[in-house]
């Protein structure tokens, strides 16, 4: 009979992955609790990175539907659920990991489909949310633009023609 404080830890759990648009597995072996504490520190306020009991982990990831993690929860591992940008959470696991080699990104899941440790080296490539939507903006902006001067065009085409006309019939009456 399980015990009712694993039931609880499996229960809190799966409300992590649940609430979590993403999750990234990773070993930590070698890793101190100060170097723990600073990758914490570096995933940022909408990331939650614990170190959990592989048993329960994949007890709760079954109950959550994730299935990413089906073979990998053995050693110390630990898990980032992302609330956040997944894109800030993985540079912060990238960046960490390439100053501390001790941290192994095993796998991850991204809005509920499992990626591997290279996809999540590639989300890490991508800019973040706030400089892509930067970056649409300017576009929208810049096409705003290019049609309003799309539609001046004609139209100071249209003044300078009828000017023309107008110089043009002024001096057939003066002669």
């Amino acid at each position: 009979m399980p015990k009712p404080r694993n039931i609880a830890a499996v229960k809190e759990i799966t409300a992590l992955f649940e609430a979590s648009n993403a999750a990234v597995l990773t070993e930590y072996r070698g890793l101190s609790v100060a170097q723990i504490t600073n990758l914490r520190k570096a995933l940022g306020p909408d990331t939650t990175y614990a170190v959990l009991k592989n048993t329960l982990t994949s007890i709760a990831a079954k109950e959550a539907g994730v299935t990413a993690f089906e073979g990998l929860l053995s050693g110390p591992s630990a898990i980032a659920f992302i609330t956040g940008d997944p894109v800030e959470a993985a540079k912060g696991l990238r960046d960490f990991a390439k100053a501390n080699p001790q941290l192994i990104v095993k796998s991850g899941v991204l809005d509920g489909r499992a990626i591997s440790a290279e996809d999540v080296n590639a989300l890490a490539d991508l800019e973040s949310r706030e400089v892509l939507l930067a970056k649409v903006a300017g576009v929208l902006k810049a096409s705003q633009s290019k049609a309003a001067a799309l539609f001046q065009a004609p139209l100071s085409k249209t003044v300078r023609t009828v000017e023309a006309l107008r110089e043009k019939q002024a001096g057939s009456e003066a002669a």
